[in-house]
C-alpha cells in the first residue's frame, strides 16, 4: 500500500478543513448540494462524453487501487532476486523453477514459460506484448483522471456562473443574496479543490507508476530471456546493473 497517497489526499482535505476553522467558520456551512451536484455531476458527465462508460469504470478502478495499492519494489532488490533466480537455473535446471517463489504475476509467469520449455524469442515476445498492454491500461487510467482534473475547475465556474444569475436575479430580496453567491464561491472551491487535491495528483501518480513499472518489466523481460539462454548470473547481474543509476551500480556490483 502505498501510503504516502492515502496522506497526500486525506491531508489535503484536512488541510482545507483546519483552514475553515483557523477562520473562524464551521466546516457544515462549506457543505451545499447544488454546487456539489454542478461540479461532481457535471464533471463525471464531461468524461462520460469522452469515453465509454465499459472502459470508463474499470480504468477509474484500476487507476485507484494502483494508486493506493501499488508495491513499490526497488530495482536493486530485482536484481538480486532475479539473480537468485539464474543461480538456481544453472544449478538443478529449469525444473527447480517451479519451486520458486514469487509473488509478482508477470514474473511468476515468465518463469513458469521457461520451466515449460518456451524459447527466448517466445518469451520476450508474450511478456512484452503484456507489458505495453498493462502500460496502455495504465496511461488510459491517467488519461480519465488527467481529464477529471480539467473538467472540475470549468464545471466550477459553471456553477459559480449559475451562482451568480440567482443572486443578481434576486437582487430586489436581501435574502436570497447571500445563498446566491454562497453557490457562486462554493462551486469554484468544488472544482479546484477535487483538482487540485485528488484528481491531479492521481493523474500524475499514475504517470509515474507507467513509467517506472515499464522500466522494471523491461528489465525482467532482458533477465528472463538471459536466464533462458543459461548466460552465467554473474554476467546477468552485470548486464542488468545498467539499469540502475550510477551511483547504485558499484553497490550492487560489490554486494555480489
Amino acid at each position: 500500500m502505498d501510503i504516502a497517497t492515502i496522506i497526500g489526499i486525506v491531508g489535503g482535505f484536512a488541510v482545507l478543513i483546519a483552514a475553515i476553522l483557523l477562520e473562524g467558520s464551521s466546516p457544515t456551512s462549506f457543505l451545499n448540494l447544488l454546487p456539489a451536484v454542478v461540479v461532481i455531476g457535471g464533471s463525471a458527465m464531461a468524461i462520460m462524453v469522452r469515453y465509454t462508460f465499459k472502459g470508463l469504470v474499470p480504468a477509474l478502478k484500476l487507476g485507484i487501487h494502483s494508486a493506493i495499492f501499488y508495491k513499490h519494489v526497488s530495482k536493486t532488490q530485482l536484481i538480486d532476486k532475479i539473480a537468485g533466480i539464474a543461480d538456481m537455473m544453472r544449478r538443478q535446471g529449469p525444473i527447480a523453477l517451479q519451486q520458486v517463489h514469487v509473488e509478482d504475476p508477470f514474473t511468476r509467469r515468465g518463469i513458469n514459460m521457461i520451466a515449460d520449455g518456451y524459447s527466448a524469442a517466445a518469451i520476450r515476445s508474450s511478456l512484452e506484448r503484456e507489458r505495453d498492454l498493462d502500460y496502455e491500461r495504465i496511461e488510459e487510467s491517467h488519461n480519465i483522471f488527467k481529464a477529471l482534473g480539467d473538467a472540475a475547475p470549468g464545471m466550477g465556474m459553471v456553477g459559480t456562473l449559475i451562482g451568480l444569475v440567482s443572486m443578481f436575479g434576486h437582487m430586489d430580496d436581501p435574502k436570497k443574496i447571500g445563498p446566491g453567491m454562497a453557490i457562486a464561491l462554493l462551486a469554484t472551491f468544488y472544482g479546484a479543490a477535487i483538482a487540485n487535491v485528488f484528481a491531479l495528483p492521481i493523474a500524475d501518480k499514475l504517470a509515474h507508476r507507467g513509467t517506472t513499472e515499464g522500466i522494471n518489466r523491461t528489465l525482467i523481460i532482458e533477465a528472463l530471456v538471459m536466464i533462458r539462454e543459461g548466460r552465467n548470473p554473474a554476467a546477468i547481474r552485470d548486464e542488468l546493473a545498467s539499469f540502475l543509476p550510477l551511483h547504485s551500480r558499484d553497490a550492487l556490483l560489490e554486494a555480489a
